[in-house]
């Protein structure tokens, strides 16, 4: 074992270097960047705090609703999708794309193929991030979890995936060494399957310049979202960081690592196995069963590849405990392993039916999220910029004892979150539940939401602290840079690649692939494209699994105007539209959901998360006059309401100059509206309009009939009302 490596760690390819140098081989002088390296890590912790403390407003504005101010940019619909987005792809993706500069350049001994193409880079990637962030802000959203941009920024994220994988690709091309350490294998497999995850999803047919609806509806829409959604956990949350681990965690502990033999199964088993999870999302749902069946069985067979990866890392510490105690960076590194281990048990576990129905749609799920996110891909990226830092500016760091202490405010930090949450997830999960000896609910779903208050307080706090400890490292390393100089040019030597390299002697299987970086892009695009297809060749294709109901028909434009609202506002993000067959929510709610009810959702509402009920059977439960009142004041009509206030709805106009458009867009997308309707279709929402205000006027409420709360109210009286039409025994065979 102990050859085996030596042969796949990096001292070894200093021991070539040697063996090089003494056989009389000429060795190449050249540089390291370091000034880009040096960029991202910058970048890394200011969008740190950016997306932090997002993330503490929005778990703020969750208890307390006075903190959403009653100005939109600032209410919990649109700060969470900015707080995703900017912890995800602002702090997470610099931090991937600095380790990746660093570490890539030293494996492969070559600089990065274009200083040019690294700066495109990076500058293009924060200027996307701010723009993102501003447009979230703005409400131009898809409603899609993760994928919110819109269809601009899709496109500006496909060109800038494409430039840093042709300058990772080019770099490796050009390699001093032949073998590609596992590292590598991870940020190929990596760039690959979120290459191929985006572009799927992000399938979508404009409107105009902000706006646009997904080429997919209902089902199927859930489907890919969530084949991307939980892949993007995967590939973006996760692969990459592994390749950081291997890299990394040898580095800092000074050993190898621990099996190399582990890694090679790691890492096939992960980018084969982990793209089938997805449909564990949707347990209970109106997708059929048999892709929910194949998400559960493929989670569970995840345990053993992330596992078997989590133990390589732990086991590669095994003789570096003794320095656990005093260096921080491998405590971070340790509990950032341990995270992971938990995370991906956790993980298959939520993917059995019997433990989905009791998590689903509760705080359990944000718990479990965020001690993967707030554990593995924070306090790994904290180690990664501890170790690395000062290196590159040449110094020592300003005080170990600042880091251990932000470790231990970290570690307190994720307690305090994760702990309240998985309290609040089992008590609405009983509380919903609960029937009395009568058979009639317990509890109303308002008494969930106070009973639970007081631990999304805690939650908040154990946030607040995450986010001291990493003021306190910013400061720690902004002294630590200040008593360096970055040096930005590093210099290095190797012996350039031989033409026809020797085969090294009792040389493993796998080394054919190890040293063919073209081969491996595309055996990895393989293994990670075959569960996509699979899933979703048989639910596009085959008519059964989406059955149609015909009493379900098209928006009205009025409803579709009101609908782009809902979606502008992010009421998905606490609200589902998704009954599923459960004794206390057909109780609750009404009849469950069918497949064949979201036909014509581009994009589908089903939701991750009840902070407020469902809406799926919403539509004629309450007069207008109600949803006028609940938007206007959501206290007025229901007390103890966690629900922000929308004043901006009663003042803000619908834009009928892009009906039209709306129209041409969902006839494009197969929804059967009659042919030139986009041309009469504002006539119909005068009419629709009219009938509301004369409602709210009987009521004593005086709108404009192009008052957005007036669209509004015509979706949200749509939600539900045709499925009602169907008779029972229609819907039985339906």
């Amino acid at each position: 074992m102990s050859s085996e490596l030596r042969k796949n760690s990096e001292e070894a390819q200093e021991a070539q270097l040697s063996t090089a140098s003494q056989s009389g081989l000429k060795l190449e002088t050249f540089y390291y960047d370091n000034k880009i390296v040096r960029s991202f890590a910058y970048a890394t912790l200011f969008w740190g705090i950016i997306g932090m403390t997002a993330g503490l407003w929005a778990a703020f504005s969750i208890a307390f609703p006075q903190v959403n101010l009653g100005w939109a940019p600032t209410t919990f619909g649109r700060m969470r999708p900015v707080h995703t987005n900017a912890v995800i792809f602002a702090f997470v993706g610099n931090a991937i794309f600095c380790g990746v500069y660093y570490s890539l350049q030293r494996l492969v001994k070559a600089r990065m193929w274009s200083d040019k193409l690294s700066q495109i880079h990076f500058w293009g990637w924060q200027l996307l991030i701010l723009t993102g962030a501003l447009s979230l802000w703005a409400g131009f959203t898809q409603g899609k979890e993760y994928a919110e941009l819109e269809w601009p920024f899709d496109i500006a994220i496909t060109v800038l995936w494409v430039i840093f994988g042709a300058n990772m690709l080019g770099t490796i091309l050009k390699r001093r060494v032949a073998h590609l350490y596992v590292a590598i294998w991870f940020y190929i497999g990596t760039w690959v399957a979120v290459a191929m995850l985006h572009i799927v999803n992000s399938i979508s047919i404009p409107v105009s310049l902000m706006k646009s609806y997904s080429w997919y509806a209902g089902v199927q829409d859930a489907l890919v979202q969530w084949w991307y959604g939980h892949n993007a956990v995967a590939f973006f949350l996760t692969t990459p960081f592994l390749g950081l681990m291997y890299y990394f965690v040898p580095k800092a502990a000074n050993r190898p690592i621990y099996s190399y033999r582990w890694s090679i199964i790691h890492f096939w088993a992960l980018i084969f196995i982990y793209i089938w999870a997805g449909p564990h999302h949707l347990l209970y749902t109106a997708l059929p069963e048999w892709a929910q069946g194949l998400g559960t069985v493929f989670s569970i067979m995840l345990i053993a590849p992330s596992w078997g990866g989590m133990l390589n890392g732990l086991l590669t510490l095994r003789g570096a405990w003794d320095r656990v105690r005093e260096d921080a960076t491998l405590k971070f590194m340790v509990v950032a392993l341990t995270c992971y281990g938990m995370a991906t048990f956790e993980g298959p576990m939520l993917s059995l039916k019997s433990v989905n129905a009791v998590s689903h749609y509760t705080d359990w799920t944000i718990a479990h999220v965020h001690v993967g996110a707030l554990g593995w891909n924070g306090f790994l990226a904290f180690a990664m910029l501890y170790w690395m830092l000062p290196r590159i500016f040449n110094t020592q760091l300003y005080s170990k004892k600042w880091a251990n202490t932000h470790f231990w405010i970290g570690t307190l930090g994720i307690v305090f979150y994760v702990i309240p949450l998985y309290w609040a997830a089992l008590t609405q999960s009983l509380m919903w539940k609960k029937f009395t000896p009568e058979g009639i609910l317990q509890y109303q779903f308002m008494e969930t939401v106070t009973t639970i208050q007081p631990m999304y307080v805690l939650r908040a706090v154990g946030g607040l602290l995450y986010l001291t400890g990493v003021v306190l490292m910013i400061v720690n390393l902004w002294k630590t840079i200040k008593s360096g100089k970055l040096v930005e040019n590093e210099k290095a030597m190797a012996a350039p690649l031989p033409k026809k390299p020797e085969p090294e002697p009792n040389g493993h299987w796998h080394g054919w692939i190890e040293k063919r970086p073209v081969q491996l892009t595309i055996f990895s695009l393989i293994a990670v494209g075959i569960g996509g297809l699979v899933e979703m060749v048989p639910t596009f294709l085959v008519k059964s699994n989406i059955p149609t109901i015909t009493e379900v028909k098209p928006y009205t434009p009025l409803e579709l105007h009101g609908r782009n609202i809902y979606v502008r506002e992010g009421c998905y993000t606490c609200h589902s539209q998704m009954i599923r067959p459960f004794r206390d929510e057909v109780a609750r709610y009404g009849e469950y959901s069918k497949a064949g009810e979201f036909v014509y959702d581009h994009p589908f509402q089903w939701g991750s998360k009840r902070t407020g009920p469902d809406l799926a059977r919403l539509g004629g439960k309450y007069p207008d006059s109600w949803h006028y009142n609940h938007m206007l004041d959501p206290t007025s009509m229901t007390s103890g309401s966690l629900m922000p206030a929308y004043p901006w709805l009663f003042t803000d106009r619908i834009d009928k100059s892009k009906t039209p458009a709306m129209i041409k867009a969902m006839k494009r997308l197969g929804v059967p509206y009659p042919a030139g309707y986009e041309n009469s279709a504002n006539k119909d929402i005068d009419t629709q309009a009219e009938k509301i205000k004369a409602s709210l006027a009987k009521d004593k409420i005086k709108v404009s009939k192009n008052d957005e709360i007036v669209a509004l109210i015509a979706y949200l009286q749509r939600l539900g009302t045709d499925i009602k039409k169907v008779k029972p025994a229609d819907a039985a065979m339906q």
